[in-house]
């Protein structure tokens, strides 16, 4: 009888020291729940890795630099602009390669999308890239404030069709280029005048009636359409 009892008591307290052993909440040791912290650290990490910025703030002291290598992997030259009267495709020229770059760097970044033609000059020309929207300041905060240098011994005239970017409208005594702004000849004997002042850097291909129609409407004192005529997306085309 002793004997009997005494095996049941080893039998009993074995099972106690294996019950101690088991993992918390009785789970394998691959499903045990991590501590916070180190979650923490790891959430940590991935948000530091998204939040870092994928191109740069431009400034003047940057800009050239930065596309004189943008300019060596991103060689599209043509664009798609779509208005609230139809289409425009543009050729970029690549000789003026800072200015093409520029176009196409904007383009990518959507920075056209929800601008206006806000200067409209009928048997003149039609500019563009502009807006009173609160939002497109806030893009060209994110992507930075500089000019880019004129550009305009390639040989290329202000014929009609011709695209050309016009001079910041800050104290610019010798014409940089505005990089948000481009405008587009709409006269038909071309303006001349402009070749040693503004830089070319395109032509219409395809949707010079679209020009010509956005030329012919009704505008107020400062030459701004009375009807906003938004362009309501800029995208490359092959």
């Amino acid at each position: 009888m002793r004997r009997l009892i005494f095996c049941l008591l080893v039998i009993f307290l074995g099972c106690e020291d294996k019950k101690s052993e088991a993992k918390p909440n009785g789970l394998p040791e691959e499903q045990v729940e991590k501590p916070m912290d180190s979650v923490k650290e790891v959430g940590a990490a991935e948000v530091e890795q998204k939040d870092e910025p994928e191109f740069p703030i431009l400034t003047e002291k940057n800009a050239m630099d930065f596309f004189l290598e943008y300019e060596k992997e991103n060689k599209e030259d043509k664009v798609r602009i779509y208005t609230d009267f139809g289409e425009i495709d543009i050729q970029l020229y690549p000789k003026t390669k800072f200015h093409r770059a520029n176009f196409v760097y904007l383009t990518k970044r959507k920075y056209f999308d929800g601008t206006q033609f806000y200067r409209v000059i009928n048997n003149f020309m039609i500019q563009a890239g502009n807006t009173d929207d609160p939002k497109v300041k806030r893009k060209r905060k994110y992507i930075g404030r500089y000019l880019l240098p004129k550009d305009v011994l390639r040989g290329y005239k202000h014929h009609r069709g011709t695209v050309s970017m016009p001079s910041s409208d800050i104290d610019n005594p010798h014409k940089l280029a505005s990089p948000y702004e481009f405008f587009i000849v709409q006269n038909p004997r071309g303006e001349y005048r402009l070749d040693d002042d503004y830089t070319i850097f395109g032509k219409v291909i395809r949707g010079m009636d679209v020009v010509d129609k956005i030329a012919a409407v009704d505008t107020d004192k400062a030459d701004w359409p009375l009807k906003n005529i938004y362009i309501q997306k800029v995208e490359i085309i092959e």
